[in-house]
């Protein structure tokens, strides 16, 4: 699955979302019927039936996939769509794991590819399509250009912080 198809489930993932009960619902509850046929298999004395075990239900898990009823992502998978929502307000849903401290993406780096202007200060456009609009009236003393480099970290309070080449940050908001 590509990384713009995953960002766009999550995405999707958050639509559905209303309600904080939908969310924990999500996380909660067995693994999806093929995995927990896999792991059945394991428990087959026989090697003839366990292999045959082990073959119908690989043979599900292929079709489960192939007709897009189950999603499998590994760590680096899940660290990079995380990368690609950084920046969006988006709960959380359960559908990356639980969530823990080990795949939390806490600053993400860029090089800009687009700039503008607005009353309050920048546009910033990255090279991986992410757009940032600062939201406070700092001034950055050297004017961004495209090409340079930029550090978005977690600011307080769900805010981000955006500094062009090391210099002093200003807050923006993700866009896109």
């Amino acid at each position: 699955m590509g990384y713009g198809r995953a960002a766009l489930i999550a995405l999707g993932m958050v639509c559905l979302a209303s309600s904080p009960s939908f969310a924990r619902s999500v996380k909660s509850g067995p693994p999806p019927a093929q995995i927990t046929g896999l792991l059945a298999c394991r428990a087959i004395a026989g090697e003839a039936e366990r292999l045959a075990c082990f073959d119908k239900a690989a043979a599900a898990i292929d079709s489960a996939v192939s007709n897009k009823e189950l999603v499998v992502f590994d760590k680096e998978g899940v660290r990079k769509t995380k990368k690609g929502l950084f920046g969006f307000g988006i709960p959380n849903l359960g559908i990356f794991g639980d969530d823990d401290d080990t795949v939390e993406i806490k600053q993400v780096d860029g090089v800009i590819a687009g700039l503008g202007r607005t009353v309050d200060g920048f546009i910033f456009r990255l090279q991986d399509g992410s757009r940032w609009v600062q939201t406070d009236a700092k001034v950055i003393v050297i004017d961004p250009r495209i090409g340079d480099k930029v550090l978005i970290k977690k600011g307080a309070l769900s805010s981000y912080i955006l500094s062009v080449n090391k210099q002093p940050g200003v807050k923006v908001r993700r866009t896109e």
